[in-house]
């Protein structure tokens, strides 16, 4: 295949996901690795196909990466209204994604999740098109478990996931972009440097919950440490008064997220894989609080492995929240613990593994 690429072949790739940031950012690493080995050996087409309401357009626009949206509908195992509407956006999202990919041709379709990409999957098994679906999350999602069978590989970031897709699925990790996240500068936060930082992350659209603990406990948490919070666009709590060493953001694009991973003494976070792989991949002290549903599986496993502290959402209150997030910033053999196992609770060189199964067969 690279005897191919280097005379000149082009490689037509079509990445599709979204509604959320957690199944964009994986593909992106992807995507990095890629236009390595382009420098070096051949060139790549991309086009991704996702939501028009959802975050992943205004994050592959960053990249250069042609976006084209589709209706998507859910399947929901519960009873909701929307079950009678969203399979009306699925067959629409079904002939979208026909035009598309009768025009474009990819000579390979590749997800990492989210219900968007199930039409395009149905459509390139019809057309034999190769697919690469990319399981992120411990337990498997509906999304992935319909579009797995269609695939010609099935990668996991859990080993434990490898009973879900049988023998023939490859347990790689889970793809990080490591090199956007170095930090080039430290120019963005004007941190003092004799006081821990506390960076608080609610996914990537944002988490209420954690907003609103955030909020009660500033009183208290302000006094020991700086806190960088990143809220979610559109939920940024209102505060009665402004309160020394806060510093909310709705948004913080790859640079500023850099800067604050390398000045983060601890890590407040829900438990999305992508997060969860940066926390692993720089090996941050971490108090995860996981959304009821697959993340509490996700969160159980960095449990089991000592990676990190798992506050239950159902019975948090900020007493408790303030009280464990104390112990570990005044707790610096735990936080070297925490960070030691967490470094090595999922697998590096995903990406790699991933450009490699592209570019051999």
């Amino acid at each position: 295949m690279q005897q191919n690429i280097s005379n000149g072949i082009k490689m037509k790739i079509l990445l599709t996901g979204g509604g959320t940031g957690g199944s964009v950012t994986p593909l992106l690493a992807v995507f990095d690795e890629l236009r390595v080995t382009r420098d070096a050996l051949c060139d790549f087409e991309y086009l991704w196909v996702g939501t028009k309401s959802g975050p992943e357009k205004e994050m592959v626009a960053r990249e250069g990466i042609e976006f084209k949206a589709i209706a998507a509908g859910k399947f929901r195992r519960y009873f909701s209204a929307r079950n009678l509407i969203d399979p009306f956006f699925v067959i629409i999202g079904f002939f979208q994604s026909l035009v598309i990919i009768l025009k474009f041709k990819p000579d390979w379709i590749i997800t990492a999740g989210g219900f968007v990409s199930v039409p395009v999957f149905w459509v390139g098994w019809l057309t034999r098109k190769k697919m690469i679906v990319h399981q992120q999350d411990v337990r498997a999602g509906l999304a992935n478990k319909l579009m797995a069978p269609l695939a010609k590989f099935v990668t996991v970031t859990f080993e434990k996931s490898l009973q879900d897709y049988g023998p023939e699925a490859k347990w790689i990790g889970n793809p990080v972009r490591g090199k956007k996240l170095e930090v080039k500068s430290k120019k963005y936060f004007n941190l003092a440097i004799n006081m821990p930082v506390l960076l608080i992350l609610g996914g990537g659209t944002g988490s209420a919950f954690i907003n609103k603990l955030v909020l009660e406990s500033l009183p208290q948490l302000t006094k020991i440490c700086q806190i960088i919070h990143v809220t979610g666009k559109g939920k940024q709590p209102a505060l009665k008064k402004n309160y020394p060493n806060y510093y909310p953001y709705e948004f913080l694009n790859t640079e500023q997220m850099a800067e604050a991973y390398a000045a983060a003494t601890i890590v407040v976070s829900r438990c999305g894989l992508a997060t969860l792989s940066e926390l692993s991949y720089f090996g941050k002290p971490a108090i995860l609080i996981y959304l009821p549903g697959h993340q509490e599986y996700n969160a159980r496993v960095f449990e089991e492995y000592g990676a990190a502290i798992v506050l239950d959402q159902p019975a948090l209150e900020k007493n408790f929240f303030i009280k464990k997030v104390k112990k570990l910033l005044a707790d610096k053999k735990l936080q070297a613990d925490l960070s030691k196992n967490i470094s090595e609770v999922i697998k590096k060189g995903a990406a790699k593994e991933l450009a490699k199964i592209i570019l051999k067969n």
